[in-house]
This record gives C-alpha cells, structure tokens and sequence, in this order.
C-alpha cells in the first residue's frame, strides 16, 4: 500500500506523538514510521496501515496517496 509520507508526518504532529511514541503505539518499528515520513519507503503492509491508522484514529485510507 502506498502510504503518503506527508499526510502521516502531519497526522503524527497534531496528535503530539513522537516517532517512539507512534511506534509503540502501534507496534510498528521506529525504522518503519522514519522511512515512511521521510519519503524512503513509499509502501507498506496492509497490517502495518492498519496499525497506524488505528494508532492515530484514522480510517487507513487517510495515510494512502490520492486521498
């Protein structure tokens, strides 16, 4: 899944959660949420959306590119 680096960077700040915090949060890597924010990694797993999306209480589609 395409996941757009700049919605999840901002979904992340107004929360006020650090990469650290969004991680364990969502029992996702550090590595995993910084490659994705910083453009590096464009894709991810479904689950892995899905557990960030639910981490920042959004629908999973609000994290993908061209929405």
């Amino acid at each position: 899944m395409e996941v757009d680096h700049t919605k999840l960077r901002r979904l992340r700040q107004e929360r006020a959660l650090s990469i650290r915090e969004l991680g364990e949060k969502a029992g996702v890597s550090t590595e995993t949420i910084y490659s994705l924010e910083h453009g590096r990694r464009e894709w991810a797993w479904p689950r892995t959306v899905r557990r960030l999306a639910q981490a920042l209480e959004v629908e999973p589609k609000e994290l993908m590119k061209g929405e």
